[in-house]
């Protein structure tokens, strides 16, 4: 199903992607005129820029007008935008600006937080995500969730795989076999572990532990993959290898990540959200957003003049 935009009618016009001459990066016009970020920590409101590219590809997951509170505290502001079906898509922006808040609305995370309110709304393959019916578990199963700091339970690497499929109740050891066997293959681990199956998954390096979370997120084939950072506890030579992960895994798995490293941004994703003060500011396709901007703001962030 495409993403369509027409039924939506926001004010502010927030898929608006002509822009102004002053918005332009570099232009004379765009150095004189006040910044739109600055607008964004004034409390005033700002229309996202969202390229025409985004709204040519099938949408696995639609973010509808999100608006979320944690008390009187306002995190996120009126984000709208499609997450692209077996595209990498990369949350980029400075600390505190909503991302893994963002992030975590997606598989219901925020749903333990006392004092949280939410408006707007998002859907998963045309599914409101919030609807009274939803099995918040059964939803947690189509969008697998792996964190900053690898998390392995305290129990065997095929366990671990295989929890998913354990709580399920499957007992049958030919199933549990394959899809452990598969799931390792997936996250690029299976030669390195098939003969340790039994071991703790505690007893791995780093950067294995974090690949066994993600051969166990996608365990269950889910729809959508949410990384959190995932790379942020590893040495280079690791987030290498999750990198490398994340490029194989697209395609067949549609990816939500969120990145403090712009160089990891530009390198592993299709698309790319710059997001500011819980206000999604640009999005793109990443080569665009990093090369061509249309907005000076998001020139100055990629190019690290602040953030």
């Amino acid at each position: 199903m495409a993403f369509a935009f027409s039924s939506l009618a926001l004010p502010g016009g927030a898929f608006d992607s002509v822009l102004r001459p002053s918005e332009m990066p570099g232009s004379v016009a765009a150095d004189r005129a006040p910044s739109r970020l600055a607008a964004i920590a004034a409390g005033e409101s700002a229309r996202a820029v969202i390229h025409d590219r985004v709204h040519d590809e099938e949408a696995v997951l639609e973010v509808l007008d999100f608006s979320l509170w944690y008390g009187a505290k306002q995190a996120l502001h009126g984000i709208t935008m499609p997450v692209a079906k077996g595209r990498v898509t990369a949350l980029i922006g400075p600390s505190g600006c909503g991302k893994t808040t963002l992030l975590r609305c997606v598989n219901r995370m925020n749903d333990l937080i006392d004092n949280v309110r939410i408006e707007g709304d998002m859907r998963l393959s045309g599914d409101s995500i919030f609807s009274p019916g939803v099995d918040v578990i059964e939803l947690r199963k189509r969008m697998g969730m792996v964190f900053q700091k690898p998390n392995p339970f305290p129990m065997s690497i095929f366990e671990n795989v295989v929890y998913a499929l354990r709580i399920d109740g499957e007992r049958r050891r030919s199933v549990l076999e394959e899809v452990c066997e598969r799931s390792l293959r997936g996250a690029a681990l299976w030669d390195e572990v098939k003969d340790r199956l039994h071991e703790s998954g505690l007893s791995l390096s780093g950067g294995q532990q974090q690949r066994l979370c993600i051969a166990r997120a996608i365990a269950s084939d889910p729809e959508v993959l949410l990384l959190d950072e995932p790379c942020s506890a590893l040495d280079p030579i690791a987030t290498n290898r999750i990198e490398d992960l994340i490029d194989e895994l697209s395609g067949e798995y549609s990816i939500l990540i969120v990145t403090h490293n712009m160089q990891q941004a530009s390198r592993i994703s299709d698309y790319t959200a710059f997001m500011y003060l819980g206000h999604l500011v640009e999005y793109g396709p990443t080569t665009d957003i990093f090369t061509n901007p249309r907005l000076a703001e998001t020139n100055d962030y990629v190019t690290g003049r602040f953030g």
